[in-house]
């Protein structure tokens, strides 16, 4: 469930799913230095991204929410993982070319439930496999109410529209506002007939290593930093996990855990004693430089 210390967030996204060159324009509107909280907001957002006042807005909550920009004193500055994928010059993936980008976007907006409740619960709590809309907004409302959360009945049926459409876009829109999404791309939610949908569980052949990897340190170090080892049924299973986050069934996540230990440098590494399959780290979480990892996604593009 949500921990109940977790503030609730329904909004910030002014109702669209986050696309394409967003995170990319927002990078580049505050990579050269802090730049004034109202930069998405004032009236020149509108010639400098290209989008209306509320898409500037959105776009600016998505760049937080991807971690690709941060607010500092009340001013907005690009984070090292913003430069680290879209500096022009020495970014990993400036224009989003490669699905490990989009898979770090996925996982940094299913795994942070303060800032993108709807779609943290979504991937991580919610249990059922095939579902109408109305299941997961009646969830939500029943988790607002019980904390008195400051969310309309209406604010959390926009937020869930915003989670399936995300992943399931509307095929049969036009225009700008139905440019596909970024995150439909990885093809997690499918809508099986109007208002039904389901989640797609599979080994996801375009997820890279490094990237699980990722995901599985920030996992442990959130949910579990005392712990010295983690079984392949919390990986594949708990809440905030990489498993549940990527839709994996059990037997590919066992798969990447047997091999952890090649892209982490033996960081972590794959135990099978006693029929008891888990991995162990062999050095503090902290330790381990999970931005430098990240290049081990890149790696075949970068030698390109």
């Amino acid at each position: 469930m949500l921990d109940s210390s977790v503030a609730l967030r329904f909004s910030g996204h002014e109702t669209f799913p986050l696309r394409l060159l967003w995170l990319k324009k927002a990078y580049d509107a505050v990579a050269s230095g802090m730049a004034e909280k109202g930069t998405f907001q004032e009236q020149g957002a509108i010639s400098r991204f290209g989008v209306g006042k509320n898409m500037a807005m959105s776009m600016r909550y998505w760049a937080v929410a991807c971690g690709v920009v941060r607010e500092m004193d009340g001013k907005l500055e690009a984070t090292e993982l913003g430069h680290l994928l879209f500096d022009d010059h020495t970014g990993l993936d400036p224009y989003l070319e490669d699905p490990s980008t989009i898979w770090l976007v996925h996982n940094a907006v299913c795994a942070t439930p303060e800032v993108a409740t709807s779609f943290f619960y979504a991937f991580n709590v919610f249990a059922q496999p095939a579902f109408e809309r109305q299941d997961l907004v009646k969830d939500l409302s029943e988790i607002a109410a019980s904390r008195s959360a400051r969310a309309t009945a209406e604010t959390i049926k926009r937020d869930v529209e915003v989670v399936l459409r995300s992943y399931a876009p509307r095929t049969a829109e036009i225009g700008e506002d139905a440019a596909e999404p970024l995150l439909a791309e990885l093809g997690l939610i499918r809508e099986l007939r109007t208002g039904q949908f389901e989640f797609v569980r599979g080994p996801k052949q375009s997820l890279s290593q490094a990237v699980f990897a990722y995901a599985l340190i920030r996992y442990w170090r959130r949910w579990h930093a005392d712990a010295p080892t983690l079984s392949v049924e919390t990986v594949a299973y708990g809440v905030g996990a990489p498993g549940r986050i990527f839709r994996l069934d059990e037997e590919s996540v066992a798969f990447r855990l047997a091999t952890i230990g090649d892209v982490t440098g033996g960081a972590i590494v794959w135990t099978d004693t006693a029929g008891l399959r888990q991995v162990a780290r062999r050095e503090p979480l902290e330790g381990i430089d999970e931005l430098r990892l990240l290049e081990r996604a890149y790696g075949s593009r970068l030698a390109a």
